[in-house]
Order: structure tokens, then C-alpha cells, then sequence
């Protein structure tokens, strides 16, 4: 009886130690959700280093006394049923991150200008194309650089939570996102 009851427990124990060998610590590690859209380019990327000749209103006086170390644009379309959407993906790299996080307050601050998009600054030429800066407006700091996206749809469509949506996931087309 003795030795089948030890024969139990090394069976038991056997089989604990390979259950913690199987399994990981139980930490779960958060998934990125899958992404919903698909975004196509339709134009750029174009990259420029003169940051203030491809900017507007207080955001080009900001360039003046502000070195820019490079900046990227494209253009994307990505669909959502029916409905159609432009996207720009701005990419500003800058110095330091501190000059990024000034870019982004500068920026995010309504009136006071931005980076041209290219449908804005005519390098693309796209029947029907939305104003942009009439669309949703989403940004983020990340070290050195900052994204600017603009989306918007075509033929007037409406619909701010989808827009919203497409801007948000558009931030992670970014090289290096």
C-alpha cells in the first residue's frame, strides 16, 4: 500500500513538473487588435527637408526658428463598406523629442496651421478628392518624430466614429510604428 501511495505522488509530481514545463508564468501578453482597414497608397511617399516651405500659417514660423531634420507625405485610400476615404500620413523628423512634443502641441492646437498634405499643396492630383482639413486630425510624438494623419471621405460622406477609427489606425502606417 505504501509503495503504490509513492507511486501515486511521483506520478502526481511527474505530472506537476510537466505542466509548469508546458505552460508559461500565466502572464497574459496583450494582442494588438487586428487591424480593420486596409489603406492602399495612392501617392508619395515624398520627402522633403525643408520643412517650413511645405508647411502653413504659425507651423511655418515654427520651422523658421526650428531645425527639421527631414519629413515624409503620402496619400492613401482605404474603404469602409461603401464608402471611400483619403488619408494623409505626415511623417516630421526633428532633433530632439522635446522639439517634437512642441511640434505636436503647436499642431494639435486648432487655427494655427500644419503640414501640407499633398492633395493641399496640388503634388497630387486626385478627381473628387476631399479637403482633408476638413476631416478628422490625429497625431502622435514618438521619440524624434512626430505623425500628423488627416482622413477624410470622399463625396461627402459622414460618419466621425469610422473616421476616427481610420485616422487612428493610419498613425501606425508611420515607418517605425
Amino acid at each position: 500500500m505504501v509503495k503504490a501511495l509513492g507511486l501515486v505522488v511521483v506520478a502526481v509530481v511527474a505530472g506537476l513538473v510537466w505542466w509548469l514545463v508546458r505552460h508559461d508564468s500565466g502572464e497574459t501578453v496583450a494582442q494588438p487588435p487586428a487591424p480593420e482597414f486596409q489603406f492602399t497608397v495612392t501617392d508619395g511617399p515624398v520627402a522633403a527637408t525643408d520643412c517650413a516651405a511645405n508647411s502653413y500659417a504659425q507651423v511655418r514660423s515654427w520651422f523658421g526658428q526650428h531645425r527639421c531634420d527631414g519629413l515624409s507625405r503620402a496619400l492613401y485610400t482605404t474603404t469602409s463598406g461603401n464608402a471611400k476615404a483619403l488619408v494623409s500620413v505626415v511623417v516630421v523628423t526633428l532633433p530632439t523629442a522635446e522639439d517634437a512634443r512642441q511640434l505636436k502641441k503647436l499642431v494639435d492646437t486648432d487655427g494655427t496651421g500644419n503640414v501640407n498634405d499633398l492633395v493641399r499643396d496640388g503634388t497630387a492630383k486626385i478627381p473628387g478628392a476631399p479637403k482633408l482639413a476638413d476631416g478628422d486630425y490625429q497625431s502622435r510624438a514618438e521619440g524624434t518624430s512626430l505623425t500628423i494623419v488627416l482622413s477624410a471621405f470622399f463625396d461627402g460622406h459622414t460618419d466621425a466614429a469610422t473616421l476616427r477609427r481610420i485616422s487612428q489606425e493610419a498613425l501606425e502606417l508611420a515607418p517605425g510604428a
